[in-house]
């Protein structure tokens, strides 16, 4: 596709055009949800979120997959750092996430442990080739877009008898999430604007719940403004549908069926298992865990960690933000004990969460 083309998507004149035709097609309130943090962004750095009609109900969910890392799983992130031989391997948006005690894999750094920041799932690799008297541990945090990936690096290792190679997996899966927030009557949602990383890899039928279960519609959509205000025109059309089907305006990006060959991967190394996730508690089958066979890389297993619920941050709304009960500036804490600077919740320390977003971008 042509960069011509591209910048279509952030046109101006195109984006009034959608703006009007919006405000023509809506007879009432409509409050969507987004669950993406490139979406979350997106929405407010191109002053989208200001132009929208009132009418039009922007929540932020828990699309961030930083921000909905539970405490219990930065505590036992925490413990294996404080292991002797093991070296942590992590994303650099890890790093600073608090755990209950708001203590963070900085401040293990600090005090001695040994986390090192990479860039790619096979840079671990690396790291346990040239570290053969010690124990890699990688975090496998995100969702369906980052799996695939991280179990293909599993494969690898096993080819590559790099045994003192082990993966922690604490993976979300989008579907199962947004049937428990579309359930709760507190939240009410009309409609979702999907994920695009994360349709790219299972396409778009696993949402089909939403408008079959629910009578909700759902727009599998893109990240430029021209593609939000699009899918959002076609959500309040397809919310007039008693039954609304899934529809896909990212078909530059998503395919009906996604990528076969990644799911695949995926669900040769890990298979479904209940997961905790912050500020929602423990949703099932929205995790993924290590298959027997592939139980000698599973850090969980391996170093015996427990996970479990444990008490959240003092003071920090960040649950009620990721649900979209609460828009993050009516947290206490926002912008006085909590910014970016000296972030107090996930919702603060990822450049794509809600609280981040709302601060950088001075959203009132």
């Amino acid at each position: 596709m042509s960069f011509e083309i591209l910048d279509k998507f952030n046109d101006p004149e195109l984006c009034k055009e959608l703006l009007a035709c919006l405000r023509e097609e809506l007879d009432g309130e409509i409050r969507f949800m987004e669950v993406c943090g490139t979406h979350t962004v997106s929405i407010f750095r191109s002053g989208l979120h200001s132009v929208l009609p009132k009418e039009v109900v922007h929540l932020s969910g828990p699309g961030c997959p930083v921000c909905v890392t539970h405490e219990s799983e930065v505590n036992a992130f925490l413990d294996l750092a404080g292991k002797d031989g093991v070296i942590v391997a992590t994303f650099g948006d890890l790093i600073k996430v608090p755990g209950d005690k708001g203590h963070c894999l900085k401040n293990a750094q600090a005090d001695g442990a040994r986390v090192e920041i990479i860039y790619s799932p096979f840079d671990a690799l690396e790291l346990a080739r040239n570290n053969p008297d010690s124990t890699v541990v990688f975090l496998g945090v995100g969702f369906e877009t980052t799996a695939p990936t991280i179990a293909a690096t599993v494969l690898m290792a096993q080819q590559q008898g790099l045994d003192n190679f082990k993966v922690l997996s604490f993976h979300k899966l989008v579907p199962p999430a947004l049937d428990v927030l579309i359930s709760d009557p507190e939240t009410r949602i009309d409609g979702f604007i999907l994920p695009g990383h994360v349709s790219t890899v299972i396409g778009i039928h696993p949402y089909d719940f939403i408008g079959e279960k629910y009578g909700k519609p759902s727009v599998v959509t893109g990240f430029d403004p021209v593609d939000i205000l699009q899918a959002l025109l076609m959500m309040v059309r397809a919310s007039k549908e008693e039954h609304p089907a899934i529809q896909n305006q990212y078909v530059r990006g998503v395919s009906e069926n996604g990528n076969p060959k990644a799911v695949e991967v995926m669900y040769q190394v890990f298979e479904e298992s209940d997961a905790l996730w912050r500020g929602i508690g423990m949703i099932p089958g929205s995790g993924l865990e290590f298959r027997d066979e592939f139980e000698k890389y599973d850090a969980k297993k391996i170093f015996d960690l427990s996970i479990g619920e444990c008490p959240p941050l003092k003071g920090c709304m960040c649950g009620e933000v990721l649900k979209g009960k609460m828009t993050p500036e009516k947290c206490p804490l926002f912008g006085k004990a909590c910014t970016p600077a000296k972030p107090v919740g996930p919702c603060m320390v990822s450049t794509e969460g809600s609280c981040a977003a709302y601060f950088k971008y001075k959203v009132d």
